[in-house]
């Protein structure tokens, strides 16, 4: 039997160009995993929190090759909460929750869907991502310490590398680059390719994050109830870029939010 697939993008006054890239390699994997025999019905909402109606009016326009429906008018209400809107009037298999920077790769979601119909005590999947120069990104976290998020997101580089051992065990750079890896303990948002009906029934991603640490709380919660995996075989390029190269509202945003992380799921300092 084909899978159904729902597919939520949240943006805020977005690069058009990188949005229209992500909206034309979402489109040929659609239709690659269709081809295959995969994938039935592909419902694509991108869930504009912007206040520019002008730019709700690009967005309708950006890729007239897929069907996807920009949904507005509701504010800046928060990324997750922006992807709860479609995950919760959503009815269908599988939820791809997806960057608005994010190009994937031709066979992305058919190969998601084979690792996902195989191995049914997956929740949620990470896929291999790199930046557009090639580097490897590493989407697959252990739990945190205060440490190592002040030195990822805002050290400088010499001290960066007099911690690089504490850095590498908190983005597991330990795990096999060659096969599927499942345990894993929190995964990034930027592509989470979800089973949607356990996701839904815990709450989907919790409205006390405005903004980051939301994908770590949803990592955590849906891991009582199966498996989080990364699978090498779902590539995906990510342009995005750390919360401290995007100015001090970011910063703010990043540190409240991991102070509610921590609160809500336990501290920890090194």
């Amino acid at each position: 039997m084909q899978a159904s697939l729902s597919v939520s993008i949240v943006t805020y006054a977005p690069n058009l160009e990188v949005v229209a890239e992500t909206l034309r390699t979402l489109g040929v994997a659609i239709r690659q995993a269709q081809g295959a025999g995969m994938l039935g019905e592909a419902r694509v909402q991108v869930i504009d929190n912007g206040p520019d109606s002008a730019n709700v009016r690009s967005l309708r326009e950006l890729d007239p090759a897929l069907s996807y429906e920009v949904v507005s008018g509701h504010g800046n209400i928060g990324y997750g909460a922006g992807h709860n809107l479609a995950l919760h009037v959503a009815d269908a298999e599988f939820h791809l929750v997806l960057n608005p920077d994010v190009a994937l790769a031709p066979d992305a979601i058919e190969e998601a869907l084979r690792y996902m119909k195989q191995h049914p005590r997956v929740i949620i999947l990470a896929p291999e991502a790199r930046n557009p120069s090639g580097e490897p990104l590493h989407l697959c976290k252990r739990y945190p310490s205060v440490l190592a998020l002040m030195l990822r997101g805002f050290a400088p580089a010499v001290v960066k590398r007099l911690f690089q051992s504490n850095l590498d065990h908190y983005e597991m750079r330990d795990l096999p680059r060659d096969r599927p890896a499942t345990g894993i303990p929190i995964l990034s948002g930027s592509f989470m390719f979800c089973r949607r009906a356990p996701t839904a029934e815990i709450g989907g991603f919790s409205d006390a994050f405005f903004l980051y640490f939301e994908d770590f709380d949803l990592s955590i919660r849906a891991a009582t109830r199966g498996d989080l995996a990364w699978v090498p075989a779902v590539r995906i390029v990510h342009r995005g870029g750390h919360a401290a190269r995007k100015g001090l509202r970011h910063v703010l945003l990043f540190v409240r939010s991991a102070i509610t992380f921590f609160n809500r799921h336990g501290w920890k300092w090194a």
